[in-house]
């Protein structure tokens, strides 16, 4: 027994579906209603602004543990594993720290919230002026000097970074504020002088820093 099957055929009119042949009545009914304007496609591309991210945002909330004179222990960088004061918090949510310098030869630096621990130990940093250091006092300054191309290929040994008088005379200014009450506390000075780390068996999760 063989069966067969009749499909009638599917025509596609003006986005409309219409079953079987498409008469007069129903292109009529499928024709596109006159208040409609026909679509326009200029010749040309019309350049169209790109989507910029480049605006002002708001700067990070600083957690509420990081309170100006509070022993931080940096996570990362060059100097991870030391103990640092913080002074303030900055406009774009960076942390202004200092060692002191003398102490563990930490200078004044900006750091990112997120690679520290906030601990418990607090210092007296009211008498440490930080009002003039801001985001832009760490801009970097652009050399006069431009290197050609023999001379990039020929120095091969990396130019030590050069601190500014001005860096200097602002690190003692602030780091003498500090030392009077890092002094003034006992073991304050070999505390901050240690460096943390973690042996096989500690847990940091239940420390309580």
């Amino acid at each position: 027994n063989h069966f067969i099957y009749f499909h009638k055929p599917l025509v596609k009119m003006a986005g409309l579906r219409v079953l079987g042949t498409a008469g007069p009545k129903k292109a009529a009914k499928a024709a596109p209603s006159k208040g409609k304007s026909a679509r326009y496609y200029p010749a040309d591309d019309i350049p169209r602004p790109k989507h910029s991210r480049a605006k002002k945002h708001n700067a990070p909330k600083v957690r509420a543990s990081l309170t100006p004179g509070t022993v931080c222990i940096l996570l990362s960088g060059r100097f991870r594993g030391k103990r640092v004061v913080c002074l303030k918090a900055l406009e774009s949510g960076l942390l202004l720290v200092t060692g002191p310098y003398k102490i563990n030869g930490v200078p004044l630096r900006r750091v990112n919230q997120a690679y520290v621990i906030a601990t418990s130990t607090k210092v007296d940093v009211s008498g440490a002026d930080v009002s003039k250091i801001d985001d832009a006092y760490f801009a970097r300054v652009k050399s006069d000097s431009a290197e050609g191309e023999e001379e990039f290929f020929a120095n091969d040994a990396a130019k030590p970074a050069v601190v500014s008088d001005q860096r200097k005379a602002d690190q003692k200014k602030v780091d003498a504020a500090i030392l009077k009450a890092v002094e003034s506390t006992p073991l304050m000075k070999n505390y901050l002088g240690s460096n943390f780390s973690l042996k096989k068996h500690d847990r940091p999760h239940e420390m309580i820093f």
